[in-house]
């Protein structure tokens, strides 16, 4: 595969009608919806769970999300979704990135980069990433 970085974290994405539109491809909204579910994979397999979120009363909240659609997504394809973590300026934000390529013919559908903001969740309101977070998030950054 043509990864923009080394070292992806991949989900498989098989794709189904419920996420073909009227023009007989994948729907934007799906892949915005993907890339929430590959972020959470990846933020579980660092040991970060929604219940730990609620425990600490924090939440990572999307400040930003740039998205570039490279090509179509059709039913029956299977999509591996790899994410990086950008930064993490161990204060308040952490950036991800995203690339979604179709198996069959490792063409890159899709590349997107996401800003996160630490956000108190009984609040909404931005506060300092825990330690936990900074542990978990930090030590995978690229850096970049």
């Amino acid at each position: 595969m043509n990864w923009m970085y080394p070292a992806p974290f991949i989900v498989e994405w098989q794709i189904e009608q419920q996420h073909i539109d009227h023009y007989a491809h994948v729907n934007n909204v799906a892949y915005v919806k993907q890339l929430e579910a590959t972020s959470w994979a990846h933020t579980n397999k660092l040991g970060l769970t929604i219940q730990e979120y609620q425990s600490l009363d924090r939440g990572m909240a999307i400040s930003r999300h740039e998205i570039d659609y490279l090509g179509s997504a059709y039913l029956n394809d299977k999509i591996l979704c790899g994410t990086w973590v950008l930064r993490c300026d161990k204060r308040l934000k952490v950036s991800r990135q995203f690339q979604f390529i179709r198996q069959s013919d490792q063409q890159t559908l899709l590349k997107a980069k996401t800003d996160f903001v630490c956000i108190a969740l009984s609040s909404g309101k931005p506060q300092r990433l825990p330690q936990t977070f900074i542990d978990a998030y930090a030590t995978v950054q690229l850096g970049l």
